[in-house]
Order: C-alpha cells, then structure tokens, then sequence
C-alpha cells in the first residue's frame, strides 16, 4: 500500500544584515521583520564574518559602505554569490549601495553581475529583489511582487518611515496603477493558498532578533 509523502518542513528564512547606520537598521528590521522573517542586524564586518560561520542564514544585505570593495569580507561574499543552486547554494548576497559616492561600488557590482540596491530606494523594488533572492534557493515558495497583504496599512507605514529616514526615495514615486494593484492582488491570493497548505513555522524568542 502506498503512502503519499508528508511535505518537508518549511524553511526558517533568517536574513543578517551588516547596516552601521542607526536609521537605516530601524527601517530594514520593520520591513523584513513584517515579512516574519528572522533578522540580526550587525554594525561591523568582524560580527557579520563571525554570524556567517555560525549561523545558517537564508540572506545577507551587506551595506557596502561598510563592507568595501577590497575587503576580505567583499571577497567572502562575492564567492558565496557565485555558487549556484545546483551547486548546494542556500544563501543569496544583496549588496547595499549608499547614496553618496556610490558609482565606483556600482560598476564594480555591475561587472561581477552581483544583485544590489541604492540608497535611497522603493519599498516594494527592494522587497521584490529580497524576495526574488529567496526564491532562487527556495527559502520562500513565491516571490513578493508588492508589499503584501495589508496593502493600505503597509502604505501608511511606508510613509511614516519616509517621514522618519532618508533610506527611501520620495513618496511621491510610490504610485501604483490599477493594472499593478490587480497583478500584486493576483499574487498574493496565489501565496495565501500556498501558505494554508504549510505548517507554521516557528520563529523563535523575537529577543534573539
């Protein structure tokens, strides 16, 4: 008699930051902890070098006005990105590009094809690289295509967070037309079926975040 095969457990997606900009952590942590993804913030490259060989981490977000280009730490995550799926991959590299004095970090991440975001940037741009980082090594089932289910509520803390940092670019490029609101509805419809079928996974003491 044959058994249908339980589904795997779903992964814990714990993402590590390396931010030293006090605002900028703030802003990060309320947007990927409304994900209900773990997240450990660190300020310097000797913590986040120590959290990669301790901890299995599903993302890291490295502000690259900490990291630098000729960093051993740089080097570490530039070799880390280039390993494939196939390969054994469970963690993706977003690089964090600050505003000022980045063109130099953006060529050198253009021409090692190494995905990045600029200060300041859209809410729903940078969920949606986050998000697409994830799929990529199945650490979420499907991609975030805006910010999720509350959308209202979700654009009113957006706002409160341009009022309250520079990390994100003007609110006034946060218009959606009818046809994005109607394909962001129809994704998430998708991912709420999805999630009803998975067992809930649990996050652990929010303290150790």
């Amino acid at each position: 008699m044959s058994t249908t095969p339980s589904p795997a457990p779903a992964r814990e997606v714990r993402i590590l930051v390396l931010d030293d900009d006090v605002q900028g952590q703030a802003a990060l942590r309320q947007i990927l902890d409304s994900e209900g993804w773990r997240v450990r913030i660190v300020p310097d490259t000797r913590l986040l070098m120590t959290e990669l060989k301790s901890g299995e981490w599903s993302l890291v977000i490295a502000n690259m006005g900490v990291a630098g280009l000729n960093s051993p730490l740089f080097f570490t995550l530039k070799e880390l990105s280039g390993v494939s799926v196939e390969e054994g991959a469970r963690l993706r590299i977003l690089y964090l590009v600050p505003e000022k004095g980045g063109s130099q970090l953006v060529s050198a991440l253009e021409f090692a094809r190494l995905p990045y975001v600029i200060r300041p940037f859209h809410l729903h741009d940078f969920l949606e690289k986050v998000s697409d980082l994830l799929v990529e090594i199945k650490a979420i089932e499907a991609p975030l295509r805006q910010v999720r289910h509350e959308f209202g509520e979700i654009r009113k803390k957006m706002r409160q967070t341009v009022r309250a940092t520079s990390m994100f670019a003007p609110r006034d490029s946060f218009c959606y037309t009818e046809e994005e609101i109607a394909e962001y509805e129809r994704s998430e419809s998708e991912a709420t079926k999805a999630k009803r079928n998975r067992p809930r996974t649990n996050l652990g003491d929010p303290g150790n975040r």
